[in-house]
């Protein structure tokens, strides 16, 4: 049975389709490895697809430059009618992700998104800025909508130290929100990725390219996709550090 997930916060630029697209190959990565019953010695269907519902579709031109400079590893749709989206779960994917629009202004798309989700992944930067809309995407929409939801740190940078992390960890476990262990950090490599056609599986075999590939296989061993059952709510590692 397919499982639909959905990226969401109100406020942009805080990592929804980079999350959406690399959680997507990582997924990929564990249900077609060697010893997935679901790995085949030729190429066959994906079991996973990410969808974009942004209008402004970073996640196409991404997943474009992906496929030019060697192959997605995983189906990609943009989809902008309701009746597209309440096909979905029809769909024979084992994963669905959906990048939903970095605003709550185009309120229509993202509750008919919304409303195929069996969970929301928000993305929350270590920031104040993020924190405001953070709490309306939550309080607004999702807890009203009864979805189940994961907030999760990205994009943190070790060299800032824990001040801004800790602030943030608070203020989730203020407002009793659900928090993932696993904090995603900043990496060039994932910034770059979009412009260099690559995917978070695809990045070179170095040792931070081991790094930054890590914090996605975890989060998404925590979150249960992959077919592994997740530990969804918690406290962010590093601040017990």
């Amino acid at each position: 049975m397919v499982k639909i997930h959905g990226l969401v916060n109100q406020k942009g630029g805080v990592g929804k389709t980079t999350l959406a697209v690399n959680l997507a190959a990582v997924t990929h990565s564990v249900l077609v490895g060697s010893n997935s019953p679901l790995h085949t010695e030729t190429q066959g269907p994906s079991p996973v697809l990410v969808v974009s519902t942004d209008p402004q579709a970073s996640s196409v031109w991404w997943s474009g430059r992906v496929e030019e400079r060697g192959g997605l590893p995983f189906d990609f749709a943009q989809i902008s009618e309701p009746g597209q989206l309440r096909q979905l779960r029809s769909l024979e994917y084992a994963h669905i992700f959906v990048d939903t629009p970095g605003s709550l202004d185009d309120e229509k798309i993202l509750r008919d998104a919304l409303e195929q989700c069996d969970d929301v992944v928000v993305p929350m930067e270590p920031e104040p800025l993020c924190f405001i809309p953070t709490e309306n995407t939550i309080k607004n929409v999702l807890v009203p909508m009864g979805i189940h939801y994961t907030v999760v740190v990205n994009n943190w940078d070790p060299r800032d130290g824990l001040p801004d992390l800790k602030e943030t960890a608070e203020f989730i476990s203020a407002n009793g929100w659900p928090m993932a262990d696993t904090v995603v950090r900043r990496y060039k490599l994932h910034t770059r990725a979009s412009a260099e056609g690559i995917v978070v599986t695809q990045y070179p075999k170095n040792r931070t390219a081991a790094e930054a590939r890590e914090d996605f296989f975890r989060l998404a061993l925590e979150l249960g996709y992959g077919g592994v059952p997740g530990q969804r709510a918690g406290s962010v590692h590093p601040v017990e550090a």
